[in-house]
């Protein structure tokens, strides 16, 4: 438990330091790879931590090889409220994946891409797939990194909870 913490709190630190850097141009930014990490909330009660390495091609369009895990989380029926416990052992699973990310708006520092994924998984006890649907936009920091948000809808197949809605809130590392 107390190794999760760690990587929340460090992920945390390191999401309001990204934010608080200027922002540039982006100029001509293709064949860019980043390196993203995001946090999200999904409807109904669950969390959901992503790494993914993004490669961008031309007119901000990008592949993204992602891996991510999910946890839903419930009350302690005993205690009447949550608790560690209760908050990471109801529901888990992992998924590995692809994305394709068309460009659908560009701004000076900013632009805008639908998400369409699949994925393949499980929730530790048989092997489940996802479709992944959304759309995130990103804003260009100094130095080639990138704070950007996602709304999303995962539909996963074969799982406890089929629609999985929600926002999610990451950065973008250059590599």
């Amino acid at each position: 438990m107390k190794f999760r913490n760690k990587i929340f709190n460090w992920a945390v630190v390191a999401l309001l330091l990204l934010g608080s850097a200027p922002a540039r141009a982006q100029g001509h930014a293709s064949n860019n790879n980043h390196l993203n990490m995001s946090v999200a909330y999904l409807y109904e009660r669950g969390l959901d931590a992503t790494i993914a390495v993004e490669h961008e091609v031309k007119y901000h369009n990008a592949w993204e090889y992602f891996g991510t895990i999910y946890t839903k989380y419930s009350k302690d029926p005993d205690a009447g409220h949550y608790t560690r416990s209760s908050f990471w052992t109801d529901y888990n699973t992992w998924h590995l994946g692809i994305a394709y990310k068309p460009c659908v708006s560009r701004g000076r520092n900013h632009h805008g891409n639908l998400r369409l994924g699949v994925s393949g998984g499980s929730d530790l006890d048989k092997i489940n797939g996802g479709i992944h649907l959304g759309y995130e936009h990103s804003y260009a920091l100094k130095g080639k990194f990138e704070l950007f948000f996602q709304v999303k809808e995962d539909v996963i197949i074969k799982g406890k909870d089929i629609a999985r809605t929600g926002i999610a809130l990451g950065f973008k590392v250059p590599l």
